[in-house]
């Protein structure tokens, strides 16, 4: 049983020249949903720029709900308070935090402005107090929006955007808000100069995406005509960002539901559409020559994977298709395929991905953070379990688990996150407050470790994630001197997914040799190397030979050796798996061209 609050009538500050703070709402109205008359007062009294006084009547409404198990009304209050939250939050005090998540996620970039504003005026000023009242008072929207959130979003941006598309057309902004938010996440901030991919020139392919009220129209009118495969006010945000994401110009994407007017079932066909020139690959030169990326030069001239796993994925956004196009490194060179969402509404990965090559992990981005999409989360997309009553129920208990934590409760936070993993073991954001609260709860070594070993054993089918989480507890057994136990364990997750997840042993023996490289002498680094290649690069593919030979090969130039640089690289090249004529032979040889100091063959 919880403890029950000491009263949810508390005082309340009141602030010179500012409105009077919201009265204390009643438990009994606090254990019920919000009216949306009360909301509505709220929303008078706080609208546009005055929310942080409604704050504390609001989140102590929600824990008087959460603390009585009235999960629905919890939620609907907490969203309300976040929502207030958010609106008084100040440019000064979102921007710090915001770059800092930026950097942590390595995804800043040459396309991002240098210079952000800091005021100290709230972020609410972005939003009409029309908007703000639509937003506190639409729950469906809400509970989409704060799921939906990353750090990495631009909230002054994401504001700016969905104030304008309510603006420009309120009921249209009602009818397809999901599109209204995904275009709002995916826009707030430029396309890194690597988007969609890499190898193509910015002369060719600019990295621009429409304004958003062009995007939002275009969308709209492709929905109402009856040209999308899926129709767009059932899609959530977390699928139509990556419908909303296309690269190529509307005129463009207009022409390709002309030229490849397959059915969703056969949109795999878009790949093959485009010729495969050999030559390109034959002459090492990945990039794309032509002057114009267009998708009709595209089709006209023929390319390599990569440019045909691009037009289909722009195809299939045409349509209103969620696409994903894949990168990926297998055992004899790399490659690129596109996924997308099928008629069922089940997601397929591998559309144009030869089965015979024996490719590991496709790397798709995700356009919301720009950031590399991780293995499981592409599992959690195809198993859509997000939708399900238990893990929004679980949401709704990381929720609070993060907002005691906010104010200093950790022990309520521990408690509320271990009910979120007990509702979904999935929940990954669950278990990763979970370990923050027994941080702040100042939970001994021992028993942090052990959470995170049962984190990673909730999580084995999704070998990343319990990846991720056994090295942490790696980390914290060095941390406590136990650096045998913390090898032993290491070895055995490599080892474990040697066979079938070739990158993730990959990024292992990497994480070991990169170690050895900062703490060992010459003679114990060339002692681990060989070990890596004994137990972890029979058979290996072009992954391990940029992870491990590459980096140690180089390691070994820069110190002098370029005797022993030779050497790592004919004991690499006898152990990987080389076939005559494969992409991984040319890359041994140039490997071996710039040991020698001779220049790379074009």
């Amino acid at each position: 049983m919880r403890s029950r609050p000491s009263s949810v009538s508390i005082a309340l500050i009141l602030c010179a020249g500012l409105r009077a703070a919201p009265a204390p709402i009643p438990e009994l109205e606090a254990l019920q949903l919000p009216r949306p008359a009360r909301l509505a007062e709220i929303t008078r009294a706080a609208a546009p720029e005055q929310w942080a006084q409604a704050v504390p009547a609001l989140r102590a409404a929600a824990r008087t709900a959460y603390e009585h198990d009235k999960l629905a009304a919890a939620s609907a209050w907490l969203n309300a308070s976040r929502w207030a939250m958010l609106f008084a939050q100040t440019d000064a005090e979102f921007i710090p935090l915001w770059i800092k998540a930026i950097e942590s996620a390595h995804v800043g970039h040459a396309n991002m402005p240098n210079r952000f504003e800091m005021t100290n005026r709230p972020l609410g000023r972005w939003l009409s107090a029309d908007l703000q009242g639509w937003l506190m008072g639409n729950a469906a929207f809400s509970e989409e929006f704060f799921t939906l959130r990353a750090p990495q979003d631009n909230l002054p941006a994401v504001f700016q955007i969905l104030n304008s598309l309510h603006a420009g057309d309120p009921a249209k902004f009602a009818r397809y808000a999901s599109l209204a938010l995904a275009i709002a996440v995916v826009y707030d901030v430029a396309p890194p100069p690597w988007w969609p991919h890499a190898q193509v020139s910015a002369t060719a392919l600019p990295r621009k995406l429409p304004a958003p009220a062009d995007a939002f129209a275009w969308w709209i009118k492709e929905d109402t005509s009856g040209r999308t495969f899926h129709r767009l006010t059932r899609l959530p945000a977390d699928e139509l960002k990556f419908v909303v994401d296309a690269a190529a110009p509307f005129g463009e994407l207009k022409w390709s539901q002309q030229i490849a007017d397959y059915p969703l079932g056969q949109l795999d066909k878009a790949y093959t559409m485009i010729r495969y020139r050999q030559d390109r690959i034959a002459n090492n030169n990945p990039i794309w020559p032509g002057p114009s990326y267009a998708l009709h030069f595209i089709l006209r001239d023929g390319g390599i994977c990569v440019d045909q796993a691009y037009f289909a994925t722009e195809t299939g956004k045409a349509r209103g298709v969620p696409t994903l196009l894949f990168c990926g490194a297998g055992n004899d060179g790399r490659h690129a395929w596109f996924g997308f969402l099928d008629g069922a509404q089940k997601w397929q990965f591998d559309a144009g991905r030869y089965a015979e090559q024996r490719f590991v992990t496709g790397l798709a981005l995700d356009p919301q953070t720009w950031r590399q999409i991780s293995d499981h989360e592409l599992r959690f997309l195809a198993e859509r379990f997000r939708t399900l009553p238990n893990f929004r129920q679980s949401q709704t208990h990381e929720a609070f688990a993060a907002d005691y934590l906010a104010t200093g409760s950790a022990e309520a936070a521990v408690n509320a996150a271990r009910n979120a993993v007990k509702m979904e073991r999935r929940n990954v954001v669950a278990w990763e407050t979970l370990v923050r609260a027994e941080v702040a709860a100042a939970r001994p070594p021992r028993q942090r470790e052990n959470t995170l070993r049962e984190a990673a054993l909730a999580l084995q089918l999704y070998p990343d994630l319990e990846a991720t989480f056994v090295t942490r507890v790696c980390a914290s057994l060095r941390a406590r001197g136990e650096t045998s136990a913390a090898d032993a364990e290491e070895r055995l997750l490599a080892r474990k997914n040697q066979s079938k997840r070739g990158d993730l042993s990959t990024q292992q023996a990497r994480d070991i040799l990169v170690r050895s490289l900062n703490s060992d002498k010459l003679p114990a680094q060339l002692q681990v190397y060989h070990s890596l290649l004994d137990n972890f690069g029979r058979g290996a593919g072009i992954g391990f030979f940029d992870q491990v030979v590459v980096i140690f090969v180089q390691h070994l130039v820069q110190l002098g050796d370029k005797p022993g640089a030779e050497r790592a690289v004919a004991r690499a090249r006898q152990t990987l798996r080389v076939e005559s004529n494969s992409q991984l032979e040319s890359e041994f040889a140039r490997l071996l061209e710039t040991v020698r100091g001779k220049p790379n063959r074009p």
